[in-house]
């Protein structure tokens, strides 16, 4: 049998089935593009970012390029500032990205559960609602970590204090002893209530008070309670509803 000779220096054929790598031009491009959304999403809410983007970006350029033109560098002390100045921009758009995300989320359901999901370690974040109000549509939300239990109220802070005592007397029956802290989404006038940007930097600063043990057997029994079932409509008793004959006869 004949054996089959490969050129040196040749490529091999791909195996089939096997996924192309994505080629690194591509990649940029698409980083670019997603850059660019983000630029737009934050200029649209906030349209004085553009501003201060300008500022982080043109001071240490011109900074660079006037110590360049005193001490006699022209091109290391610019580029240098273009870089600093590069480095800058993106720390300066990434903060006012965030702050645009949470204004464009303040008045809308489930903005507390969205807020929570932003934190990235420590904190098991429920993505559903742990109760919620049928008429008003008000929700508590709930994440647990070291620091104990976090129950956060979405909505008027006055009438979703009521929701979030009978979900934190439910959560006390099955994980005594354990901390429980109650926040609403406010103003920050009233007690518990933390502005939308900083609901995951309040959480954060908790202090903790569980091993990572405790954690998870906590998290174990809230499993227990299940989420949020629908209501069943007043006056309607599933248990006592009887067929309409009429309509089984075809009448």
């Amino acid at each position: 049998m004949a054996r089959r000779e490969t050129r040196a220096g040749a490529t091999p054929a791909p195996k089939a089935g096997a996924t192309p790598a994505p080629k690194p031009k591509k990649q940029r491009f698409a980083r670019l593009r997603q850059l660019k959304q983000v630029y737009d999403m934050t200029v649209r809410v906030d349209p004085a970012s553009k501003w201060w983007l300008l500022l982080a970006l043109g001071g240490p350029l011109l900074l660079g390029v006037l110590v360049g033109v005193l001490s006699g560098h022209w091109i290391y002390f610019p580029l240098l500032g273009l870089l600093i100045g590069v480095l800058a921009a993106m720390f300066v758009l990434g903060r006012r990205a965030e702050r645009a995300a949470y204004v464009s989320l303040e008045g809308q359901k489930g903005a507390a559960g969205a807020a929570l999901s932003s934190i990235r370690r420590g904190w098991t974040v429920e993505q559903e609602p742990v109760a919620v109000e049928a008429r008003s549509q008000d929700m508590v939300f709930r994440a647990i970590g070291r620091a104990g239990i976090v129950l956060v109220g979405d909505g008027p802070p006055t009438r979703v204090r009521k929701l979030l005592d009978g979900e934190r007397r439910k959560v006390a029956r099955v994980a005594p002893n354990v901390p429980v802290h109650l926040f609403t989404v406010g103003d920050g006038g009233g007690e518990g209530e933390v502005p939308l940007r900083k609901l995951a930097g309040r959480v954060q600063r908790l202090k903790p008070t569980l091993t990572k043990q405790e954690v998870a057997a906590v998290h174990k029994r809230l499993r227990a309670l299940g989420g949020v079932r629908p209501p069943v409509p007043q006056g309607v008793d599933p248990m006592r509803a009887r067929p309409d004959r009429r309509a089984m006869r075809g009448r």
